[in-house]
């Protein structure tokens, strides 16, 4: 995914400052428990309208880069 900033966007105003999927208020981790919860995508996609299948890719993305980092050891 190129262009994971135009899909999640962080605004510290806006929901605490958590990561949002493309400035509304569907938090990434809203989606991330949806799928945790057994979703499908699809599932999501009717319970979310206003959300479409890239916006989910990105969460998955954007979950996928935060806790795949590096662990230096001592």
């Amino acid at each position: 995914m190129r262009n994971l900033s135009d899909r999640i966007t962080v605004n510290p105003r806006q929901c605490g400052g958590r990561p949002c999927v493309r400035g509304m208020r569907i938090r990434v981790s809203d989606v991330l428990d949806l799928f945790a919860s057994g979703l499908s995508a699809q599932q999501i996609l009717e319970e979310m309208p206003d959300l479409k299948a890239d916006d989910l890719k990105a969460c998955l993305v954007f979950a996928r880069r935060k806790i795949d980092h590096p662990v230096l050891a001592v």
